[in-house]
C-alpha cells in the first residue's frame, strides 16, 4: 500500500522551502531548499514547480499519493510594502439619513502601505435606493475612466442586505473588471474600516490571480489532484478559489506559519513561540491549544482583517553588538545579513587568533559602532548574538546555529581584551541586553492574555532558536524547549495547517437564533474553503463590550485514518506529563476523570510562601488527550464528568456553583467541555442561556448516557 503524504512549501524573499510529511504520522521524510525565483518568467510559481518535483522525487513519493498540499507566501505582504498594488475605484453607496456620512465614510482617498508607499484612490457616489442597473453600470466606467483597474462597492449597512452592491460587482464583471464588495470581506458594522479593509484587499487581487493561477497550474502540471491551499494570517489554510476572492487574507501569512507548526507539531497548548531567524525574532502566544488574534493595521489604520498577534523585534542570531565608550550599549537592530557580513563563530578559527577590534556603520546614517573582527588577512567579521550564545555554551551540537566555543573563543578574546573584561563577560552582556529587550515584549505579551508563568514553555523555533531562548529561560526562570526541525517548523506549519474560516457580525445581545445562523454560515464558508465537514469545529464567541458576534471554524481538508489507539499512552505516562505540566510532583497528581480520548488530571499541593509562614493551597488541572499530549491546563479550576441527561441537572449546578453573583449581575465561568474526540471552547459565552443553547447545538449526536468533563474557571 503506498504512504500518503502532505506537502508544505514556504516561498520567502530569499529561499523557498518544501518538507514532505507522512499523512499519518508526521514524520518528516524529505526536506528541501532553493532560491526564490523572483525573476522567471512564472515567478514564484516556479520555483513552487521546481522544488515540488524535486523533494517528491528525492522520497520516492508519486503524485497521486499527496494528501494534502499547502503553501505560504509572503507576496501579499510585500506588495504592500513596495506598493506594487493596483488602483482601486470605490462605488460608495447610502440612503436616507446615512447619505451625507456615506459619502465621506465610503472615500479613503490615500491609504499609506508603507512609509511612502501609496494606493491611490478614486471615488463616486450613488443613492442606493432603487438602484437600477444602469446607474451601477455608469458609476463603474466614470472610475474605469479615471484609471481604476478594480471595483469596490461599499454601502452604509451593506452587510445586512448587499443588493446594491452586488448589483455594482455584476456590473464591474460584465465589463471584464475584478470586483469586490464591502461585505465580502467583513460583516461588521463600520463602513469606514470595512470600506479600508475591502480597497486594500481589492489592490491586490489582479497580483495575487496571476500567481494563484501560474502555482495552481503548476500544481495540476505534476499531476497532483490534491486541492492546492494556501496560508492565511490567522494560521489557517484557504482554497486557491479563496485566495482569488478575498487575497488579504494572506497577508501577514509568513509569521502566521511558524507558530502553526509550533501549534500542531510541537501541540503547545500554553507558551511563548520564538521564531529566531538570522535578523528578526517573531514572537507569539498560544494559549489553551490556541493562538491568539488581533485586526492587522495597514499604515498604521485599522482593517478588519483579523491576524495572529505576533510582535517582531530586531533581535536574532546574526544580530550585531554596538559599543560605546568603550561599553557594549546595544544589541541589534542591525544583523550581519544587513551589513553583508560573516559571522565571527563561522570563520576559520585560525584566521581570528589575531584578530584586531574595529567598527563600521551597516547602513548608511548609522553610527560607526557596530563590532566587527578584522582578520590579519584584512577580512572582515560581525560579532553577534550567535557568537556569544556558542562562547557560553548555550547552542548544543547538531544545532543549526552551532558553531561551537572554539570558534566564538578566537575572536571574542580579542573583544574582551578591548572592552577590558574576560570574554565571558562581554558574551554575557551582549545575552542580557537581548534578553532585557525580548523580555519586555514577552512581559506585555504575557499580561495581554493573562498567562499564568508557572506554567509557561518557551519554545524557540527558527534557525536562531537555540541562540535566544535558552538563555532567556534560564536568567527568568521559565521551562523551555527548541521544536523539533525548528529551521523548518514554518514549512511544516503549513504542511499541516487547518483549513480555517471566520464570521463576524455586529449583533447587541445575541439571541440562540443569531448563535444558530452564525454557526451555520460559517460552516458552509469554511466547506466552501475546502474542509471536510465531518472534520470541522465551530466555537462561537460574543464580545458584549463591541457588540460582536463572532463565529471561528477550524477543520482539515480529508478524514484522517489513523488509528486512533495506535499511540496511546498508559497512565503512568500521562500522568507524569500532567504533573510535569503543571509544575506539581507525581506524587500529588491523580487522574480524575476519562471519557473518550480525553484524560483529567488534578495536582494539588500546598506552597510555603513569606519565609514559609504562610501556606497556600494550589490546585491545578491537565487535559491530555490520548496520546499524552496536554490539550488544557488551568490552575484553581473546578472540574466535573457528567452525563449528556445530567445537562440540566447536575451540570447546570455546576456551572450555577461556579458564578460569581453581584449586586448588578452574575459572571459565568470560562467553560470547557471535553468528549469523544473533541474539545469545545465555550469561552465565548457571555450568559447562562447562551452556554446551555450552544452545548445543546454541539452534542445533539450524543446520547444520554454518553459523558463530557467540564472545567469552569475565572
Amino acid at each position: 500500500m503506498s504512504r500518503k503524504v502532505r506537502v508544505g512549501i514556504d516561498v520567502g524573499g530569499t529561499f523557498t522551502d518544501a518538507v514532505v510529511l507522512d499523512n499519518e504520522t508526521f514524520e518528516i521524510l524529505e526536506q528541501m531548499k532553493i532560491p526564490t525565483t523572483h525573476h522567471e518568467e512564472e515567478g514564484v510559481a516556479r520555483g513552487i514547480v521546481d522544488i515540488l518535483q524535486a523533494v517528491l522525487g528525492k522520497c520516492g513519493v508519486s503524485p497521486e499519493d499527496v494528501a494534502f498540499i499547502a503553501h505560504g507566501t509572503t507576496q501579499a505582504t510585500n506588495a504592500l510594502l513596495e506598493g506594487d498594488v493596483a488602483s482601486v475605484g470605490v462605488v460608495g453607496m447610502g440612503t436616507g439619513v446615512d447619505k451625507i456620512s456615506a459619502r465621506g465614510e465610503s472615500n479613503p482617498g490615500r491609504i499609506e502601505l508603507a512609509p511612502g508607499k501609496l494606493l491611490e484612490t478614486r471615488h463616486t457616489y450613488l443613492d442606493s435606493k432603487n438602484l437600477t442597473e444602469e446607474r451601477a453600470a455608469a458609476a463603474v466606467d466614470e472610475l474605469l475612466g479615471q484609471g481604476a483597474e478594480v471595483i469596490v462597492a461599499s454601502e452604509a449597512y451593506g452587510v445586512d442586505d448587499p443588493g446594491a452592491e452586488l448589483k455594482v460587482i455584476a456590473a464591474a464583471n460584465g465589463k471584464g473588471a475584478f470586483a469586490t464588495g464591502g461585505h465580502e470581506i467583513s460583516q461588521l458594522y463600520g463602513l469606514k474600516t470595512r470600506t479600508r479593509t475591502a480597497v486594500v484587499n481589492a489592490s491586490l487581487i489582479p497580483k495575487m490571480m496571476e500567481t494563484a493561477n501560474m502555482t495552481e497550474k503548476s500544481v495540476k502540471d505534476a499531476n497532483i489532484v490534491s486541492q492546492l491551499m494556501i496560508m492565511r494570517c490567522d494560521g489557517g489554510v484557504m482554497s486557491i478559489e479563496e485566495v482569488r476572492k478575498r487575497p488579504i487574507l494572506t497577508m501577514l501569512s509568513g509569521l502566521a506559519a511558524g507558530v502553526a507548526g509550533a501549534l500542531m507539531y510541537e501541540k503547545i497548548s500554553d507558551g511563548i513561540f520564538f521564531e529566531v531567524g538570522g535578523t528578526s525574532v517573531d514572537i507569539s502566544v498560544i494559549k489553551n491549544g490556541k493562538v491568539m488574534i488581533q485586526n492587522a493595521q495597514v499604515g498604521g489604520h485599522r482593517t478588519y482583517l483579523q491576524s495572529l498577534d505576533v510582535r517582531t523585534l530586531g533581535i536574532a542570531g546574526g544580530s550585531m553588538i554596538r559599543v560605546k565608550d568603550g561599553q557594549i550599549v546595544d544589541v541589534g537592530p542591525r544583523s550581519a545579513h544587513i551589513a553583508g557580513l560573516a559571522y565571527e563563530c563561522f570563520a576559520d578559527t585560525a584566521s581570528l587568533e589575531r584578530c584586531e577590534v574595529t567598527f563600521v556603520s551597516p547602513r548608511p546614517g548609522d553610527p560607526q559602532e557596530y563590532a566587527i573582527a578584522k582578520s590579519g588577512a584584512g577580512e572582515h567579521y560581525s560579532y553577534t548574538l550567535a557568537g556569544a550564545a556558542n562562547l557560553l555554551g548555550y547552542v548544543p551540537e547538531g544545532d543549526y546555529a552551532h558553531a561551537g566555543r572554539e570558534s566564538a573563543a578566537a575572536a571574542w578574546r580579542a573583544f574582551g581584551e578591548y572592552l577590558g573584561i574576560s570574554m565571558e563577560e562581554a558574551a554575557r552582556r551582549v545575552l542580557d541586553l537581548a534578553i532585557a529587550k525580548t523580555m519586555k515584549t514577552v512581559n506585555e505579551m504575557i499580561a495581554d492574555y493573562e498567562l499564568d508563568r508557572s506554567f509557561i514553555t518557551l519554545v524557540g523555533g527558527g534557525g536562531s532558536g537555540s541562540v535566544l531562548v535558552p538563555a532567556m529561560a534560564e536568567k527568568e526562570s521559565l521551562k523551555w524547549k527548541i521544536a523539533d526541525n525548528a529551521p523548518y517548523i514554518s514549512t511544516i506549519g503549513v504542511a499541516l495547517a487547518m483549513v480555517k474560516e471566520q464570521i463576524e457580525r455586529t449583533v447587541v445581545n445575541p439571541t440562540e437564533e443569531d448563535i444558530k445562523r452564525i454557526r451555520s454560515d460559517v460552516m458552509d464558508k469554511i466547506v466552501r474553503s475546502g474542509a471536510n465537514e465531518e472534520t470541522v469545529e465551530v466555537s462561537v464567541e460574543i464580545d458584549a463590550q463591541k457588540n460582536v458576534l463572532r463565529a471561528v471554524a477550524t477543520g482539515s481538508t480529508e478524514l484522517r485514518s489513523k488509528d486512533l489507539a495506535q499511540a496511546e499512552l498508559g497512565e503512568p505516562q500521562m500522568l507524569e506529563i500532567a504533573a510535569a505540566s503543571v509544575d506539581a510532583s507525581k506524587e500529588l497528581t491523580r487522574l480524575n476523570a476519562k471519557t473518550g480520548r480525553w484524560s483529567l488530571f488534578v495536582a494539588e499541593e500546598i506552597r510555603k510562601s513569606f519565609f514559609g509562614l504562610l501556606k497556600k493551597r494550589r490546585s491545578s488541572v491537565s487535559v491530555l488527550d490520548r496520546e499524552g499530549v496536554v490539550r488544557f491546563k488551568q490552575a484553581n479550576a473546578q472540574y466535573g464528568l457528567f452525563r449528556k441527561s445530567e445537562k440540566d441537572g447536575r451540570f447546570a449546578e455546576f456551572l450555577d456553583d461556579s458564578t460569581i453573583y453581584s449586586d448588578a449581575n452574575a459572571t459565568i465561568p470560562k467553560v470547557f467541555l471535553f468528549y469523544r474526540e473533541k474539545m469545545l471552547d465555550l469561552t465565548g459565552m457571555q450568559t447562562k442561556d447562551q452556554l446551555m443553547s450552544m452545548i445543546e447545538l454541539e452534542t445533539e449526536r450524543l446520547d444520554g448516557e454518553e459523558q463530557w468533563i467540564a472545567v469552569a474557571y475565572h
